[in-house]
């Protein structure tokens, strides 16, 4: 490695370097204003369901005596306050892509932008 090269030989061969393989789809793409849209009706059906899961999870008792006021006692139902948190879990991942989504649609480029940014 002390040589030093100095020219080239005339019948060296110039390897050209391969080429990159060709572009797969683009991040920035419109129709993932559809993809948002079906995310934010998932998100409200998700909401809805998990405030009907609530209500169906707390159950308030009443149970009446005579002379007094009644005793009112709530009974939690494990299986549905679980199901609505799960809901509310998920429509915030979902809201959470949804606004990737909606960023990835509004900035989308025109090509010539695109390239002179390599």
């Amino acid at each position: 490695m002390t040589e030093a090269v100095t020219e080239q030989e005339p019948d060296a061969v110039v390897e050209e370097p391969e080429q990159a393989p060709p572009a797969g789809p683009s991040l920035h793409q419109p129709k993932r204003w559809l993809i948002a849209a079906g995310e934010a009706v998932a998100i409200v059906l998700l909401v809805i369901a998990a405030v009907w899961c609530w209500n169906r999870g707390v159950v308030r008792l009443e149970y009446p005596f005579e002379g007094r006021e009644p005793l009112i006692s709530t009974r939690y139902h494990g299986n549905w306050l679980g199901t609505a948190v799960g809901a509310v879990t998920l429509a915030v991942v979902l809201a959470l892509d949804a606004v990737r989504q909606v960023l990835l649609a509004v900035r989308t480029r025109p090509q010539k932008a695109a390239d002179s940014d390599m």
